[in-house]
């Protein structure tokens, strides 16, 4: 298993609006090609305007499978339109677990 490590810096202030896009567009399309995500956040102390998210994968071939997918679908490219002005920096990390680790499984509820 891998696991893609997203954040995005968000304009100062951004962050309800991101909530509100992603809730009701964007979230709603990805449960469609990719799993549940691990997790959802949103910095709190430190740097702000930052949401992190995290999405498990069999592999690299699993990732970039479903990633294709997503893009291919023009409702997801309308909504990464409506998203791109609110992020100021984005960035993507892949993590593999430690050998002694086993990622649980989060689960979330929309509002």
């Amino acid at each position: 298993m891998i696991i893609e490590h997203r954040t995005y810096l968000l304009h100062p202030g951004k962050v309800p609006a991101y909530f509100n896009l992603y809730m009701h567009s964007g979230l709603p399309i990805q449960l469609e090609y990719l799993r549940q995500p691990m997790g959802y956040y949103t910095t709190e102390i430190g740097p702000l305007n930052q949401i992190v998210h995290l999405w498990g994968y069999d592999d690299l071939n699993d990732r970039q499978h479903s990633r294709n997918r997503l893009k291919a679908d023009p409702r997801w490219a309308e909504y990464v339109a409506h998203l791109m002005p609110l992020i100021q920096h984005q960035d993507s990390k892949i993590l593999t677990p430690a050998p002694f680790f086993t990622p649980q499984t989060a689960t979330y509820r929309l509002p």
